[in-house]
């Protein structure tokens, strides 16, 4: 917007360096032995040709240009946004089944497995799988925070303020 704003003030300034004013002169003097004379001249200049045509013409297609900057500019901005609140729900609804279901989930079938395990009806191996499956989702669900947070962060930065904490 501050380019917009100079881009503006740089076409005003190039009118105002092709415009002309008048000249406005005095001349007083003395001729000896007691002539003094006095003159006063106005001179107006004829505009046949303006000189500052071309600096004119380009401070108004800077002033377009300039303007088509800001608009893509806010467009990347709205497209910042947008990306980044949409990945944020996504995460977001991502993490709320973790901890509504499958956090549960795995940790009642570790469990279940272990007590089958500790009273012989399930091999080590089956124990073994069970926990490496917890620990999987356990891992899944620390990464999705770490998803949740870094989009969040982006989020804060695409709005230029403090939104989420």
């Amino acid at each position: 917007m501050e380019a917009v704003d100079k881009a503006q003030t740089d076409y005003k300034l190039a009118v105002a360096n092709g415009s002309t004013d008048p000249t406005i002169s005095v001349d007083v003097g003395r001729n000896p032995p007691i002539d003094i004379y006095f003159g006063v001249g106005v001179n107006f200049p004829l505009r046949i040709f303006d000189r500052n045509q071309g600096n004119k013409l380009h401070t108004k297609l800077d002033i377009t240009r300039q303007e088509k900057l800001k608009d893509a500019a806010q467009a990347q901005v709205f497209s910042d946004v947008d990306s980044a609140y949409v990945t944020l729900a996504s995460n977001l609804t991502l993490l709320r089944a973790y901890k509504q279901k499958y956090l549960e989930q795995a940790v009642r079938v570790r469990d279940t497995i272990l007590f089958s395990y500790q009273h012989g009806g399930a091999s080590l191996l089956d124990f073994l799988n069970a926990e490496s499956d917890y620990r999987s989702v356990q891992l899944s669900y620390v990464n999705l925070m770490g998803s949740y947070l870094t989009a969040a962060a982006q989020l804060n930065q695409a709005v230029g303020k403090e939104v989420l904490q």
